[in-house]
């Protein structure tokens, strides 16, 4: 094998780099490719007419490792300098990392990444993320029985071994918790006399999203989440054009339905939405949403039966008047409703023992964990 990497600069070395994953993953029921168009911006190709608004301020490089004519690998390392400027901490990424079963192959992908962010100005490579916290991020080392959910990420195991290899240390972990619909009720019928007393005590109102003004809830909701975060492990805001596009994406995404949000004085202080779980379908399309793909995937989205719970947050000055608790509680008859079966709570952050404890006594289960490594350069 004589291996080389290469930057995926002109249009055939961009569409190796997408079409990888599909040799890496032949023959596994499980894997369900990204949105073909949604990665091509996400790695910074404008090919496909479109580059996300992360990289307005920010900057990448894609690679691709080929043996002859044969690619063998691929990995994109990410220069995030809202991170670098909120925590001044010399920090680069990799993310998109697939590559064979091969220790030099990653080896080299894994050097060239460390020299481009070097170059850079970067002291220490930390990763997979996708490109960022506010995207998909971790390496999957437990839970590989089970079909990914919807915006989460899987790969094989041996992929662990490639990552360890090369030096790299666990810096943090993140769950996925799995909680069965049936319990719901019983737990809910626990929770209502102290949701009722919170929302007395408080005087705050709860309502679902409001459907003639989808796009501006989805972007208060978006809002919320950026200042809620505040003080989370990783975490760089948003930019203004980034929560307009996340808006854009996910109000044709979400049931109006599984969508809570609370409110103060008029005010929305918190949200908590839910996600169906479009896997099975994308896999279904192959990952591409033209000419048809894309009918197929947004088509009667209720009748998809597994959800995956996103997020509920509260903005920080109200955090402690249990907000959260409140929204989550409302969301369940809405779930019943909608006859949803199952539901992941993903992701969660080790360090978060609020939340896992919460998640826990109510009687979640947890069934992946994602690993964040990093190293120095």
């Amino acid at each position: 094998m004589s291996v080389k990497v290469i930057a995926a600069k002109n249009w055939f070395q961009q569409k190796s780099f997408l079409d990888f994953p599909s040799q890496v993953y032949e023959g596994d029921p499980l894997w369900v490719p990204q949105i073909r168009i949604e990665q091509s911006g996400l790695v910074g190709f404008s090919f496909f007419g479109h580059r996300d608004p992360f990289y307005i301020k920010n900057s990448c490089q894609a690679f691709i490792a080929v043996d002859g004519k044969r690619t063998v690998g691929r990995i994109c390392v990410i220069l995030n300098r809202g991170h670098l400027e909120r925590y001044n901490d010399g920090v680069g990424f990799f993310g998109f990392f697939e590559c064979v079963d091969n220790a030099d192959v990653a080896k080299l992908l894994f050097d060239t990444a460390g020299d481009w962010l070097q170059n850079n100005g970067c002291k220490i490579i930390r990763g997979p993320v996708n490109p960022s916290l506010n995207h998909t991020l971790g390496l999957l080392i437990d839970g590989f029985n089970l079909m990914p959910t919807f915006m989460m990420t899987y790969n094989p195991k041996y992929y662990e071994n490639l990552v360890e290899q090369n030096n790299f240390k666990k810096v943090q972990d993140l769950y996925a918790y799995w909680g069965e619909i049936a319990m719901l009720p019983q737990v809910n019928a626990k929770l209502q006399p102290i949701c009722d007393k919170i929302k007395e005590r408080t005087g705050v109102i709860l309502r679902a999203v409001d459907t003639k003004n989808f796009q501006r809830d989805v972007e208060q909701f978006l809002r919320i989440y950026n200042r809620s975060l505040t003080n989370t492990w990783g975490f760089v805001p948003m930019e203004d054009k980034e929560i307009k596009e996340m808006a854009f994406f996910l109000k044709r995404l979400m049931i109006p339905e599984l969508t809570t949000a609370v409110e103060l004085k008029g005010e929305m202080i918190g949200a908590s939405f839910a996600l169906p779980d479009y896997n099975p379908r994308i896999k279904a399309i192959n990952g591409r949403l033209f000419p048809f793909g894309i009918f197929k995937l947004l088509r009667k989205k209720e009748e998809i039966k597994t959800i995956r719970v996103i997020s509920t947050n509260v903005l920080p000055e109200y955090q402690m008047m249990g907000l959260g608790m409140l929204l989550l509680n409302a969301m369940v008859p809405k779930i019943l409703e909608n006859k949803v079966v199952d539901a992941e709570f993903s992701w969660v952050l080790e360090s978060n023992s609020f939340s896992r404890g919460s998640l826990e006594k109510g009687g979640a289960i947890r069934t992946k964990t994602y690993r964040v490594y990093e190293k120095q350069i």
